[in-house]
């Protein structure tokens, strides 16, 4: 199965680096995200929320996420172009496991999704944000978006493996995307959201993926543990991919 996986993985890296207009919205995405709302919230919540510190280092890892989300939902339509087009009947009568089919999709979206965080990252420290200097923390802090990425990515297949258009693989997954991300701590600090808002961000995995890497990369404050983070992350990726398994495995059955 990891030699399909890995197969599979190079062609979708083949096609990603093959077709200009992606890598140039992979690039164009993060960079509009830190330069135009990371610098003109700096100095408005600066004053709102002074707990927060530096506006821009706090939100790098919101963008970082919302960037990964984008790559999943990514990683769907492709699944599902592939699907329209019966590309994924020649898969299936390939002598590999129809799990690989997913897991190297999946794997090439973490792929995307880490290379756009390096880019975030190096594009934060040019503008002044305060990267934690122990390369191993920052490590950590990727390896969190990674399982994190695995997670989305499978809720994306799923959805991609069930629906028969993609206006309406767009539409579900535009309700799953953006309130993912505001709800949760990515853009405001949890003690400022009213309850209600506070209790939906506890059971959003992103908040947790957030608060990981606001602590392991930018070395700021957490709100919850890295061990409770880390154990959500892990059964949000399991779930995820679970969810994409099953859903696969029964449309190809039909």
């Amino acid at each position: 199965m990891v030699e399909a996986s890995v197969t599979l993985w190079q062609k979708h890296m083949l096609k990603f680096i093959r077709n200009p207009e992606e890598p140039l919205g992979m690039l164009l995405q993060p960079i509009l995200w830190v330069v135009l709302f990371g610098v003109g919230m700096r100095a408005l919540v600066g004053g709102v929320a002074p707990n927060v510190g530096d506006y821009l280092t706090f939100m790098l890892p919101g963008i970082i996420t919302l960037t990964a989300l984008g790559g999943a939902v990514t990683s769907g339509a492709s699944l599902l172009d592939e699907r329209l087009r019966g590309i994924i009947k020649e898969y299936l009568v390939a002598p590999i496991p129809r799990l690989s089919i997913l897991s190297g999709n999946a794997l090439s979206t973490v792929t995307k999704a880490l290379l756009q965080a390096l880019l975030i990252l190096i594009l934060g420290w040019l503008m002044g944000a305060r990267l934690n200097s122990n390369i191993l923390s920052v490590l950590a802090g990727l390896l969190a978006l990674g399982v994190y990425t695995v997670g989305f990515a499978g809720i994306a297949l799923s959805v991609a493996a069930r629906v028969r258009s993609n206006l309406g693989y767009h539409g579900l997954i535009f309700l799953l995307n953006l309130p993912l991300l505001f709800a949760s701590n990515a853009l405001y600090p949890l003690a400022t959201l009213p309850r209600w808002m506070q209790f939906l961000a506890w059971i959003n995995p992103t908040t947790y993926v957030i608060d990981s890497m606001r602590l392991l990369i930018y070395n700021g404050s957490n709100t919850f543990s890295l061990g409770l983070s880390a154990a959500i992350l892990v059964i949000f990726a399991a779930l995820g991919m679970w969810l994409a398994y099953s859903s696969f495995k029964n449309v190809v059955s039909t």
